[in-house]
């Protein structure tokens, strides 16, 4: 199979299958993960009866779903032919001196997954990203590399021509006012900084958005989850608020799964359950097509 595998040519879709401790284990998770970054297509697992008698996560997806999914990669390959996509992803990073700066710790795999399933449905995509370890692989994807906040918001103002603009990066909300020349030296106890606002790269999008594009932003919340989505959703006139919460298991910064529930301008909030950033990533970019039929 290995060899199979290693001497195609063609896309590739891979079914995993496993006992639940397999399945959870970061090994399985890190190599599915390679598998993806190298184009293969990582279906979800389900969940049931499995070989070892027990019931839980691993078991193949049944052959109807299997199947299915064929006919989906088949049927949409060529579905955003001709439309221009933006992506955003990963952190930024706002500099103190030259070796200290303020960021956070999101991987990019999010924004990632979803630029490639934008492109593997025929999109020209600008995929705008903060400093990541993360790599594309769909020619139609042009990978613009930045650091910091200020970047971004420059980059974005630049590809404001899109149809479809996904905002997942997650953009520090404040800078130093000043960035020390040389490294600050421990000759203190303590060390304040003075920080100022970020740009809002999401709502300066959304207040020149054209009736005919669509615009997608990302929350990230550890309380009054519900609420401050639809705050954001309302406040940057976007179209879909995807709303990640920190308190879910399995979901958020780093991990190659996650869980969400989508906002709509016009419409109920969509709830997904948890599965893989590349099987979550197909499941937002239906609902963001659904917008545009």
């Amino acid at each position: 199979m290995l060899a199979v595998y290693l001497s195609s040519t063609c896309p590739v879709m891979v079914a995993p299958a496993m006992d639940e401790d397999m399945w959870h284990h970061p090994t399985t998770k890190n190599n599915l993960n390679l598998l993806y970054t190298h184009g293969a297509r990582v279906l979800n697992v389900g969940n049931g009866e499995l070989a070892s008698g027990l019931v839980g996560e691993g078991r193949m997806a049944e052959p109807e779903e299997i199947v299915g999914e064929l006919e989906t990669f088949f049927r949409t390959s060529d579905q955003l032919k001709g439309q221009k996509v933006l992506v955003t992803a990963g952190p930024t990073y706002e500099a103190i001196d030259p070796v200290r700066f303020i960021g956070n710790h999101s991987s990019g795999k999010m924004g990632f997954a979803i630029a490639e399933e934008m492109a593997n449905r025929g999109a020209e995509v600008t995929l705008i990203s903060g400093p990541v370890s993360l790599k594309t692989k769909n020619k139609n994807v042009n990978l613009v590399s930045v650091v910091s906040a200020e970047e971004m918001y420059e980059k974005c103002a630049m590809h404001d021509d899109y149809n479809i603009a996904v905002m997942a990066a997650a953009v520090a909300d404040y800078t130093p006012i000043k960035v020390a020349d040389q490294k600050i030296k421990k000759n203190g106890a303590e060390l304040s900084l003075s920080l100022k606002k970020t740009k809002d790269i999401l709502g300066s999008l959304g207040k020149i958005k054209r009736d005919d594009q669509i615009l997608v932003g990302f929350a990230l919340e550890t309380e009054n989850e519900t609420s401050n989505a639809e705050k954001k959703l309302k406040g940057k006139n976007a179209d879909i608020i995807v709303l990640n919460s920190l308190n879910d298991k399995g979901a958020g910064f780093g991990a190659d799964t996650n869980k969400v529930v989508l906002f709509f301008k016009n419409g109920n909030p969509k709830r997904i359950d948890l599965k893989l950033k590349s099987a979550l990533a197909k499941d937002i970019v239906d609902s963001i097509i659904e917008l545009k039929s």
